[in-house]
């Protein structure tokens, strides 16, 4: 079998020919921070001065919330960032999205989802939320979510970038760089292996 590519350094690569595309594929990874941490906040506020909701609803939604994304993170991980198409153009977008992070894994201005991105998604789940749980409850519920959201991408950026050197953040750490560089058809949750487990895609080899 072909050895994948990939780098052991910091160095970076080129995804488009247009510097102005490529200014927007590399980002800070304090920018989903500067980006979301105000959309919590306007939500919080109208979950608690618009809607006037208790506070047993509004910790129970939130809760709900950072819990779907954490499915959210896995699935999309999974069988999307995963998903292998034939096609030239469809090998393209992969390697935009997700397969240029398998190939320069500490590249640090590619650790976290670009608002290109991020911004767009955030807007659809918030309406498909809306839709289902109304204006008031997706308030709260969609805060826990978009908490959940910046979770991951923190955690993502310090899993490859800071030193753990042991409890739960080494295992979190060495949970996913087993799936960098040893298989990457297992171990698709990043900040938590709780649905890994669940959907009995962990590590089985590496768990006997």
């Amino acid at each position: 079998m072909k050895q994948k590519f990939v780098s052991n350094s910091q160095e970076s690569t080129r995804m488009f020919k247009s510097d102005f595309l490529e200014m927007f594929s590399k980002i800070h990874f304090i920018t989903p921070l500067i980006i979301f941490l105000p959309v919590v906040g306007y939500f919080m506020y109208k979950t608690i001065f618009v809607f006037s909701l208790s506070i047993l609803p509004i910790i129970l939604l939130l809760i709900a919330g950072v819990f779907i994304w954490s499915l959210t993170e896995y699935l999309m991980h999974r069988f999307l960032f995963h998903y292998h198409p034939t096609s030239a153009f469809g090998q393209r977008i992969h390697f935009i999205f997700h397969g240029v992070h398998h190939d320069y894994p500490n590249d640090a201005k590619r650790l976290v989802m670009a608002p290109a991105v991020s911004v767009p998604l955030a807007v659809l789940y918030y309406f498909l939320f809306r839709f289902i749980l109304g204006e008031a409850n997706v308030a709260p519920f969609f805060s826990g979510f978009v908490l959940g959201y910046l979770f991951y991408d923190m955690t993502h950026y310090a899993i490859h970038h800071f030193s753990f050197k042991n409890g739960i953040w080494m295992k979190i750490k060495m949970h996913h760089m087993i799936h960098h560089y040893k298989d990457d058809d297992h171990g698709y949750g990043v900040s938590s292996k709780f649905w890994d487990i669940i959907f009995g895609s962990d590590f089985k080899e590496l768990n006997k």
